[in-house]
């Protein structure tokens, strides 16, 4: 029983979790969205990605100029 409502409770919480998407989709379908907006959801994640990497890029410089990167 308490092996059943445990897999209940995970999916009652992606259900909530995912609602914005579910909401998202219904609404893109009732208009003629465009390109742009149906995919606004990816740009925000290659945005993020984009802002990781340069935060990414820049401690491994600051390692390299400081030689504490390991040489393996």
């Amino acid at each position: 029983m308490v092996g059943l409502n445990i897999f209940r409770l995970i999916g009652d919480l992606f259900t909530f979790i995912l609602q914005p998407f579910k909401w998202l989709r219904l609404e893109v379908a009732k208009q003629d969205a465009g390109w742009w907006t149906s995919n606004a959801v990816n740009w925000v994640f290659v945005f993020i990605l984009i802002l990781l990497l340069g935060y990414w890029m820049s401690q491994s410089l600051s390692f390299r100029k400081n030689g504490t990167e390991d040489k393996a």
